[in-house]
C-alpha cells in the first residue's frame, strides 16, 4: 500500500513467529495475507489474517467449512505417510545408544539397511510403530498454535514493543513444546523399541518389546524417574527451536526473493521449501540427537547428568558424526512430507474444480451415473 501506516501494525510485528516446535523447519509467514486466484482472501474479517498452510495455498477457499480444521486433519495425513522415514531416522539417530545399553547387538549400515532388517524382523507394519503418539503430538501443536496466536492477537496493539513481542513468541513456543513433549516422548520411546531375537546372530537378546503402548511407556517412566522422565531432553528440544528460528530470520530475505521467482511454479515452490527445511534441519540436528538420546536414557539404570554432559559424553565417546546419524533419513522425511503434500494440494485442488464443474450443481463433475435394466424391461 503506498499511503500505509508509518508504525508497523501488530501482524507485521508477530509475522515471524516461529511454527510449532515439533515440525520441520518452514519459512511460510504466519501472517501474510492469502492470494487466492488474484483476490485478497480475509477469512475471519479481521487486520490479521491467517494463512493457510502451503499444502492447501491457492484452493476455492469459499468451499471450505473451516481451513483450520482441515489443515489438522492434513498433518496428521501427511505424518502418517512419511512415518516410515521418521522411524528408520529414529533408529539411526539413537543406534549407538541402544548399543551401548543392549538393546541393539549391531549398527546399521544405511538408511536402506535399516528399512530392511526393521521390515525383516519385525514386519512391514512396524514401520508406523510410534507414529500415533508423534502424529497426534504434531497435530496438538499445531491446534496449539493456532489458539495461542488468536489469543496474542487479540492482545497485542501497535504500543508493543519488538521486545514484548518476542518475548510473548518466545514464551508461546515454550509453553507449546512443554505440553506435546510427552507425546514426542512416548513416540520416539515406542519407535526405538526394536525385536532382534529371531536372527542367530543375536543370541541372547530379547523377542519381547520393552513397550506395550503409549500408555505402557508412561507407567513403566513414571514408575522409575516419575513425572520429570517424560521431559528430559526438553531443553535441547527448546534450543533446537530457537535455531531453527534464528535462522529462519535469517534466511528470510532469500526465500522471499526466491519464493516470488517461483510462485507460478507448484513444484519449483516444493523443492525450494524442502532446501531451507533441510538447511535448518542439518544445522540443529546435534541439538535433536541429544534430545532424543536423552529420552532413551528415561527410565534406565544409567543416565546422563544433564544436557550438557549428553553433549560432552557422546562427543568424547563415539564423535562428531555421531550428532549426524540419520540425518540423511531426516532429509528423506522432509522430501517425502512435501511431496505428499504437494499431491494432497492437487487432489484437493482436483476434487473442488470437479465440484465447482458439476452440471446440477450439486453433484461432483467427475461422478459416475449406472445405470441397468432388469430381464425383460426394455
Amino acid at each position: 500500500m503506498e499511503h500505509g501506516p508509518m508504525h508497523p501494525s501488530v501482524s507485521q510485528k508477530i509475522h515471524w513467529q516461529p511454527d510449532l516446535p515439533v515440525r520441520h523447519f518452514n519459512y511460510t509467514p504466519r501472517m501474510q495475507n492469502i492470494h487466492v486466484d488474484g483476490a485478497l482472501v480475509n477469512r475471519k474479517s479481521s487486520s490479521i489474517v491467517t494463512p493457510l498452510p502451503p499444502a492447501f495455498a491457492g484452493a476455492p477457499l469459499e468451499n471450505l467449512k473451516d481451513p483450520v480444521l482441515i489443515d489438522l486433519a492434513a498433518t496428521g495425513i501427511v505424518r502418517t505417510a512419511v512415518a516410515p522415514f521418521e522411524r528408520v531416522k529414529l533408529l539411526m539417530q539413537n543406534q549407538n545408544g541402544m548399543i551401548r545399553s543392549g538393546r541393539l547387538p549391531q549398527p546399521y549400515n544405511g538408511i536402506f539397511d535399516c528399512f530392511a532388517r526393521t521390515i525383516r524382523k519385525e514386519g512391514i507394519l512396524s514401520l508406523w510403530r510410534g507414529n500415533i503418539a508423534i502424529a497426534t503430538a504434531y497435530v496438538s501443536s499445531k491446534a496449539i498454535h493456532y489458539k495461542s496466536y488468536e489469543y496474542f492477537a487479540s492482545r497485542i496493539d501497535s504500543s508493543w514493543s519488538i521486545f514484548e513481542v518476542v518475548a510473548a513468541g518466545g514464551f508461546s513456543t515454550a509453553a507449546n513444546l512443554f505440553l506435546v513433549y510427552p507425546l514426542v516422548y512416548a513416540g520416539t520411546r515406542m519407535a526405538n523399541d526394536v525385536k532382534t531375537a529371531n536372527d542367530v546372530k543375536t543370541a541372547g537378546y530379547s523377542s519381547k518389546r520393552q513397550f506395550n503402548g503409549i500408555l505402557d511407556v508412561y507407567r513403566k517412566t513414571l514408575k522409575v524417574d516419575g513425572i520429570s522422565g517424560l521431559f528430559r531432553g526438553y531443553t535441547m528440544a527448546l534450543a533446537q527451536v530457537g535455531v531453527i528460528t534464528a535462522l529462519s530470520a535469517l534466511l528470510r530475505p532469500w526465500y522471499q526473493y526466491l519464493s516470488i521467482q517461483s510462485q507460478n511454479n507448484d513444484l519449483g515452490k516444493a523443492i525450494l521449501d524442502c532446501v531451507f527445511d533441510c538447511s535448518g534441519s542439518l544445522a540443529s540436528y546435534p541439538l535433536g540427537t541429544v534430545s532424543r538420546r536423552m529420552m532413551m536414557t528415561s527410565g534406565e539404570a544409567v543416565k546422563y547428568k544433564s544436557s550438557r554432559n549428553a553433549f560432552a559424553q557422546i562427543f568424547k565417546t563415539e564423535g562428531v558424526e555421531s550428532f549426524y546419524k540419520g540425518a540423511g533419513a531426516d532429509i528423506l522425511v522432509s522430501v517425502a512430507f512435501k511431496g505428499y503434500a504437494l499431491l494432497l494440494s492437487h487432489l484437493y485442488a482436483a476434487y473442488f474444480a470437479a465440484m465447482a464443474n458439476g452440471g446440477d450443481g450439486g453433484r461432483p463433475g467427475f461422478a459416475l451415473s449406472i445405470k441397468w435394466k432388469k430381464d425383460g424391461v426394455k
